[in-house]
Order: structure tokens, then C-alpha cells, then sequence
């Protein structure tokens, strides 16, 4: 898990956690310890905020395009669909893209969210 939001971190861990199907092995802050930790813990799904300080998410995709390092899910509040951004970090190589809520968000859209994050890392790792 990728994001410069230590609490966003947290609650993306716990909510990935609760799956037996998912092991949280690493986070990092930015896409320089992300490059890092990518590849010396060899995980098989990254999950990759956009915007953040030292080296972001569009640099991280590019900086591992072609390396084979580990499928990247971006998940970002610049990714709603059809944005640029989707577009180009889809170009880049990431192997889907889930929008952050933006604001406050009820449970129910927690939940819903956090299911939707779970099958897609599942699907992302199997393929």
C-alpha cells in the first residue's frame, strides 16, 4: 500500500486484512520507498496512491513499466473514470484503477469500497 495519508494506509490495511486471501507484506509513504520495497519484498499486487511528495505514482508506473516487478492497482481520488489521469496510468501499465471516495463517506460506502478493493486485488493477483 502506497500513500503519503498514514491513515489512509491504515484503513486500507485493515480493510484488505480481513481477507484470508490477501497478505499486507509492505506500505510505504511515497513512490521512492515504494520503488524500494517493491523490489526487495517482491509482492505480487501494489496498491498506488497518485499524488504524493519525493517520487509519485506516475513516476512510480514508470519507473517499473516493463520490469515485471508486481501488478499496480491505483487507487486514487484523481482516478474518477474516464479522467486523464485514469488514462495515463492505465498507459503506464497499472492493472486497474479504483476511485477514493472524495470526502466524507458513510459505512455503507466504506464497505462497499473495501469489497470492490478486495476483488479486484484478488482478480489483479490471479492473472
Amino acid at each position: 500500500m502506497v500513500d503519503d495519508s498514514m491513515m489512509m494506509r491504515r484503513l486500507v490495511k485493515d480493510i484488505i486484512s480481513a481477507s484470508p486471501e490477501i497478505e499486507v507484506v509492505g506500505d510505504a509513504n511515497n513512490g521512492k520507498v515504494a520503488l524500494e520495497k517493491t523490489e526487495s519484498l517482491k509482492p505480487d499486487v501494489v496498491l498506488l496512491d497518485i499524488e504524493m511528495p519525493v517520487m509519485t505514482g506516475l513516476e512510480f508506473l514508470a519507473a517499473i513499466k516493463g520490469k515485471n516487478l508486481a501488478k499496480v492497482i491505483v487507487l486514487s481520488s484523481l482516478t474518477q473514470e474516464d479522467s486523464d489521469t485514469t488514462k495515463e496510468v492505465l498507459e503506464l501499465g497499472a492493472h486497474g484503477v479504483i476511485a477514493k471516495p472524495a470526502g466524507a463517506v458513510s459505512l455503507d460506502l466504506r464497505q462497499k469500497r473495501g469489497h470492490e478493493l478486495v476483488k479486484t486485488i484478488e482478480k489483479v493477483a490471479a492473472s
